[in-house]
């Protein structure tokens, strides 16, 4: 169980995330859309404190934490139970596919060099990369890069996975390669956080989305009528500034089938 009460980030004046509430139950896959600059990134960076909040509560399993007084000890704890998959990859260069993925297990975890390889070489079986053990992130393709992070993910066993828009750096022919994978873990039952403009990924795992605008959240209700624009839905949620204006209106979801559509709503 994962739950955060009232959190808040502001950078300067301006509240990117104010006051928000959020449980996540074991085994549930919530994604997060909105349009860019509403807070989303910023909400997985607080979960796992690479971004420290200004107030709010932190409950991930036995530990809970004001976040404003979380010791570094917390902190520690927190990201164990957290694992981050990023936008860019976040790969070390000098290190191959197998000793990214067990380079936390190492330093972190501190388990032995030995047992943390072994265990990388099982997670790169199960993501479809066992013969690029050896291989360094240059040498690989964006989908593959975005694999091995997400094969870091899957060796920390945490409680909780933070994707971070997975697919927005890739050329669209490596795109879905890792939606596959975060679709066989989400058939997995692993608890899975993901901002996302891939609407079509919401619309085939997703147990709730959050609508996020406005740092702001109120949940209305367990299955409201969700219909936030007109016209025919887009099957991804374009970043703003694209040079469309078109491309700047919310998502239509109202399509989704009714398990995906327990829909919490963030503004008005």
């Amino acid at each position: 169980m994962i739950k955060v009460t009232g959190l808040v980030k502001r950078f300067g004046g301006t509240a990117v995330l104010d006051g928000i509430d959020l449980a996540i139950e074991q085994g549930e896959i919530i994604v997060v859309i909105g349009p860019s600059g509403t807070g989303k990134s910023t909400l997985l960076r607080c979960l796992n404190f690479l971004e420290r909040p200004d107030a709010g509560r932190l409950t991930i399993g036995d530990l809970d934490v004001d976040v404003t007084r979380a010791s570094r000890a917390d902190i520690l704890t927190a990201r164990r139970r957290t694992a981050f998959v990023f936008q860019n990859y976040a790969l070390f260069a000098n290190k191959t596919a197998l000793e990214n993925i067990a380079e936390g297990l190492i330093v972190v975890n501190r388990w032995p060099k030995e047992k943390a390889h072994a265990r990388a070489r099982e997670i790169l079986e199960r993501i479809g990369l066992a013969d690029k053990a050896d291989a360094y992130p240059a040498s690989l393709s964006g989908g593959q890069q975005q694999r091995v992070g997400i094969g870091r993910a899957m060796a920390a066993q945490a409680e909780v996975i933070l994707f971070d828009e997975p697919t927005s750096s890739l050329d669209p022919e490596w795109v879905e390669e890792v939606l596959n994978l975060m679709k066989q873990l989400a058939r997995e039952r692993q608890t899975m956080l993901v901002v996302t403009h891939e609407m079509s990924f919401a619309r085939d795992v997703a147990d709730r989305v959050i609508f996020m605008e406005g740092g702001e959240s109120s949940n209305r209700g367990p299955r409201p009528a969700l219909q936030l624009t007109t016209g025919s839905p887009d099957t991804r949620f374009p970043a703003q500034g694209s040079g469309n204006p078109g491309n700047n209106r919310h998502p239509d979801l109202s399509r989704m089938p009714v398990r995906a559509i327990a829909v919490e709503r963030t503004g008005d």
